[in-house]
């Protein structure tokens, strides 16, 4: 049994820790190091804990803060061959070919590309026995190899960034409305619905996340999903500042403090 919890989602930073055997795995890390550490101790947590950090691609949202953890806690980095190509950070890094799954602890890591506007990005599917947790947070459609490799999940965190009205009438330039709109940009509420439709199940446990605070509500996103409310085990809404606690099995943590590391 695995569970999963977030450090915060959003255009300001992300972070989803992801518990499946033995392991712990940051998935991202968006925050300074100084905030990784508030956020982790906020669900009582040390970055003494994770296992592993696993990078889906270079955008600063999603890369900002792997370095300083990394660095100071010894923590490994795993990233595809282009997203450590194209990263503004200097890291050490274990690289790997996107959709080549890996093992680390005992755990399958199957990365996923997906469309999105970075060198090669990649999602993240982890699984060992029974338990599969799916990480699906930057992406602007839905392809067939998506669907089939997000079937089944025991949990899932799914974008749902924007709200298609609300973006087109916002204060973006309109360059930047046309590149979230993209097929290489950030899933609608619409779009992240009708995927949600296709991999639905009673045992599955949702997060909907990276919610544009500018260009969609909770609201509109609980309006949205609310058909589908019956039709998986929960489904919550992750938020930028508080992320979401933990759902599913809490891991045991080794509790190392921040001023005892390697």
């Amino acid at each position: 049994m695995g569970g999963f919890a977030s450090l915060g989602s959003g255009s300001r930073g992300n972070g989803t820790l992801v518990a499946i055997g033995d392991a712990i795995f940051l998935v991202d890390c968006g925050f300074n190091r100084k905030q990784a550490e508030q956020r982790l101790a906020r669900i009582e947590m040390s970055p003494g804990d994770i296992t592993a950090i696993l990078v889906s691609h270079e955008h600063s949202d999603h890369i900002a803060g792997v370095a300083g953890l990394s660095h100071r806690y010894a923590i490994p980095v795993y990233a595809s061959h282009g997203t450590l190509k194209n990263s503004p950070q200097d890291f050490h890094c274990n690289a790997f070919d996107g959709d080549a799954s890996f093992e680390v602890e005992g755990v399958l890591i199957n990365p996923v590309r997906v469309p999105h506007d970075a060198r090669e990005p990649t999602q993240f599917v982890l699984s060992k026995g029974d338990t599969k947790i799916g990480v699906l947070s930057d992406l602007g459609s839905v392809t067939p190899h998506v669907v089939t490799q997000f079937e089944r999940c025991t949990h899932l965190l799914l974008e749902a960034n924007h709200d298609r009205n609300m973006l087109f009438a916002g204060a973006y330039p309109a360059g930047l409305k046309r590149r979230v709109a993209a097929d290489h940009g950030h899933l609608s509420n619409a779009q992240a619905r009708d995927l949600l439709q296709l991999l639905a199940h009673k045992d599955l446990h949702v997060v909907i996340g990276h919610v544009s605070a500018q260009n969609n509500s909770v609201n509109l996103v609980d309006e949205v999903f609310a058909e589908l409310q019956d039709q998986v085990a929960s489904l919550v809404v992750a938020t930028q500042n508080e992320g979401f606690d933990w759902i599913g099995k809490k891991p045991l943590t080794r509790q190392i403090s921040f001023d005892k590391v390697i």
